[in-house]
């Protein structure tokens, strides 16, 4: 069996919104890994919570063949120096893994299939 390793942000974590609706459509990408066969890991982090160090625990803990890194760390301006942080731990602890990159959470098994097949 396949193992992904997702890398976002933790809608719970970041104030002045509600997170309901992320934490759902996280909860039904998730889903859809086992529909295709394919254990899937979260690492949720918050970008104002050194997430440094939970990106490379998570990196580090299981062999992983692709990881997915989340749009909310991808698209949003602020957070460019993040995502280039977590491109590089990806390359740095797990240089066998593919890297894929959804556009929401709903679709982050799509993402990983496109690297896995």
């Amino acid at each position: 069996m396949q193992r992904v390793l997702v890398i976002g942000l933790d809608p719970v974590r970041i104030p002045g919104w509600d997170p309901a609706p992320v934490v759902a459509a996280i909860a039904r990408g998730q889903a859809r890994f086992a529909e295709h066969g394919l254990e899937a890991d979260l690492c949720l982090v918050a970008p104002d919570d050194a997430p440094e160090a939970a990106i490379v625990e998570a990196l580090t803990a299981a062999e992983y063949d692709c990881v997915v890194v989340g749009g909310g760390i991808r698209k949003h301006e602020p957070l460019l120096e993040l995502f280039e942080t977590v491109v590089n731990l990806v390359h740095r602890h797990a240089p066998g893994a593919e890297i894929a990159f959804n556009s929401t959470p709903d679709d982050t098994a799509d993402a990983a299939l496109r690297r896995l097949r």
